[in-house]
């Protein structure tokens, strides 16, 4: 019975840290490198009759050559909210609208601003790493309370808090190369 409380316990844990790890790198995506990337306008909402909606709901999207990247709304009526959506953005891109698509053409990035993307990629590994502890911390009261209810020994607690911060651990590790990763792409020139 106590092994299948330690287990839920720690399995939520395992849960929710991969999932903070994956919003980082979902995040990491979300930073231009120079580099044209449907994920940089993806998940741009989009006020498509009064509803915000993703733009990868209403539009399909190529990448020509490095530089380019074109959105093709799969509703023509929705091309003026499409483009209003990228230009109230905050990638600095003003959209090229011919009447049936948008192409957005991404400058090379100056090395001011790379080292500027850097700074802002570098803080949200610290939110993730953060997160991933805030879940360490939580996980490590509920297995405290489950000592105290007398579900679980000392022991079985000390043994289980050892794989938790070996889980953290592991996330914190994964964080980390993602960063690494994504500032050695936004300083490649």
């Amino acid at each position: 019975m106590d092994d299948d409380l330690i287990e839920v316990v720690v399995e939520e844990a395992r849960d929710k840290m991969a999932r903070a790890v994956d919003h980082v790198r979902a995040e990491f995506a979300n930073v231009r490198t120079g580099r044209a990337s449907p994920a940089l306008v993806e998940n741009l909402l989009v006020d498509y009759y009064g509803t915000s909606t993703p733009l990868r709901q209403l539009a399909g999207f190529s990448v020509p050559d490095a530089m380019l990247l074109v959105v093709s709304p799969y509703d023509k009526s929705s091309l003026g909210a499409i483009e209003k959506a990228i230009q109230t953005s905050d990638l600095g891109i003003n959209p090229s609208n011919d009447g049936a698509v948008i192409r957005l053409s991404f400058p090379p990035l100056t090395e001011e601003r790379r080292k500027d993307l850097v700074k802002v990629v570098r803080h949200k590994a610290e939110e993730g790493r953060v997160a991933v502890r805030n879940l360490r911390r939580t996980t490590r009261h509920d297995l405290e309370g489950l000592e105290k209810d007398g579900s679980i020994s000392s022991d079985e607690l000390d043994r289980v808090e050892k794989e938790v911060e070996r889980l953290t651990h592991q996330q914190v590790v994964a964080i980390d190369q993602l960063l690494a990763h994504k500032e050695q792409e936004l300083l490649e020139v």
